[in-house]
């Protein structure tokens, strides 16, 4: 095995690692609404997750043709970059994560690959025009047209169902929200497991393995529709909690109402290879469920932590990613890009110590909501 071999394999198998934290990131994109109206059982709701984000990873390769050539000239690419790069994503993925932010795991990406081929290649290696279209424009819309969908949803089925008795209309949209969590998920593996699938092969034409402009082998597919699916089975416990629970107190009708605005707002994306956040998709729609209902509470304060969050994203990924390229390359070499790879794997290893002091699992998720991550049972003293 040849150095740039060797360095090929470390950057792909980090990439992979990035993808699998986008699984376990994103999972209360599709199923936290689901989990907290009891459509579904929490373990139940994370497999069925991951089996239609490994399907919907092979239905489209548009927003992955946008990550590989539509973002950054490829000539200035180098693997070293791209590591860089996933640095900066898994670290902002992992931060936010720890503490129950739902972050878009998108920006992360784009923002670790941006920041770290500014520091390698200057700004002129951006292609500005494509971020500011494809990136920045529908991350600004996209939760906006999200929550207006979901709340007129919302007040529709309310309106058109105000005269069933309440029990047997909560029995019947959990039902519905099996098939409009599901849809959300599908839509998630078309448009969320192209963004690793794009920075692969980036890194394969970095290399010469490809040419520019190739498209992403099978194997490429393939390996990022299992990682994202592993993933999202795991289940981002602590993300899922903050969806179903710190927004809004969301009844059946609110949810499925929100998945399916969810749903059409992303699948609508991926036809146009829009790299979209599925986090701001799924945010603005459950915020857009409670306004359509009368009398919901909507926690604004919780809404406007999840929203700074959103805009430190590209710019902190995007940083994080400018240092790690600016260690690697000053080290040097296939030792440079190893360094990232320990610091990374000693990175995660924290960050999953620490997130089991007090941990968020399957069984205290639905836990009324504390003002916190943390459940009731360790709070000492509820927030409202």
């Amino acid at each position: 095995m040849t150095g740039n071999d060797a360095v090929l394999a470390l950057v792909v198998a980090t990439a992979l690692g990035f993808d699998f934290t986008n699984g376990f990131h994103d999972t209360g994109n599709a199923m936290a609404t689901s989990i907290v109206t009891g459509a579904l059982p929490p373990r139940v709701a994370v497999a069925v997750s991951a089996v239609l984000n490994l399907v919907g990873a092979f239905m489209s390769t548009a927003v992955a043709a946008t990550i590989a050539s539509g973002l950054v000239k490829s000539h200035d690419v180098t693997l070293t970059v791209v590591m860089a790069g996933l640095a900066g994503s898994i670290l902002w993925n992992l931060a936010t994560w720890f503490l129950g932010i739902p972050s878009s795991s998108s920006h992360a990406l784009i923002g670790g690959v941006v920041g770290a081929t500014m520091a390698a290649a200057g700004s002129s290696a951006v292609k500005w025009q494509g971020l500011v279209a494809k990136v920045i424009v529908p991350a600004a819309l996209s939760p906006v047209i999200a929550g207006a969908v979901s709340a007129l949803g919302t007040y529709l089925v309310y309106r058109l169902t105000r005269d069933v008795a309440e029990r047997p209309r909560g029995h019947g949209f959990r039902l519905g929200q099996i098939g409009s969590a599901s849809m959300v998920s599908l839509a998630h593996g078309t448009n969320d497991a192209q963004k690793t699938m794009g920075v692969i092969t980036l890194a394969l034409i970095a290399n010469g393995t490809l040419h520019a402009g190739a498209k992403s082998p099978n194997w490429v597919i393939a390996s990022c529709a299992v990682a994202i699916a592993l993933g999202t089975y795991i289940g981002g416990w602590r993300v899922i909690r903050a969806l179903g629970k710190g927004l809004v107190e969301i009844e059946p009708p609110q949810g499925m109402a929100s998945e399916s605005a969810s749903a059409a707002v992303i699948l609508s994306s991926t036809d146009f290879g829009y790299t979209l956040s599925t986090t701001h998709v799924a945010t603005g729609s459950i915020l857009g469920s409670g306004l359509g209902k009368k009398g919901a509470e909507v926690r604004w304060h919780i809404a406007r932590r999840m929203v700074t969050a959103w805009l430190l994203t590209l710019p902190a990924a995007g940083v994080v990613g400018a240092l790690a390229y600016w260690l690697a390359h000053g080290i040097g070499g296939t030792a440079g890009v190893v360094v990232i790879f320990v610091i990374l794997v000693l990175a995660s290893i924290a960050f999953f110590i620490a997130s089991r002091h007090p941990a968020v699992t399957p069984e205290n998720v639905n836990a009324a909501w504390t003002g916190s991550v943390a459940p009731a049972s360790v709070t000492e003293e509820p927030v409202k």
